[in-house]
């Protein structure tokens, strides 16, 4: 099972096991991470579950999508980085991924 690190703006880290095909919000929502709110529930109709992709990782992603980049935009300080954990869907090779919670959600 892939593992993932979450890390919150005070530093604290948390890296859970997620079950292959969830999204990265999704396995935030199920082990309680802080700093996920996911609103719409992965409907990709806010923000809330914006978070910041480590550097290396960000090009192992599919390419952000128009939708989600108009999402993006309203989130609280987007960065190059910023993606929607909702749009990042647990394969193998995530296995170590690494994503920062922003100061709040939107």
């Amino acid at each position: 099972m892939p593992k993932i690190t979450y890390i919150e703006q005070s530093g604290n880290k948390k890296t859970i096991e997620v079950d292959k095909g969830l999204t990265v919000m999704e396995g935030a929502v199920q082990n309680n991470i802080p700093g996920i709110d996911a609103d719409c529930g992965g409907g990709m109709a806010c923000a809330t579950c914006h978070v910041y992709v480590k550097e290396e990782w960000f090009n192992k992603l599919p390419k952000v999508e128009d939708g989600e980049q108009d999402m993006i935009d309203m989130a609280f300080e987007p960065k190059k980085n910023s993606r929607l954990s909702c749009q990042i869907l647990v394969t193998e090779e995530l296995d170590g991924l690494i994503v920062t919670t922003p100061l709040k959600q939107t």
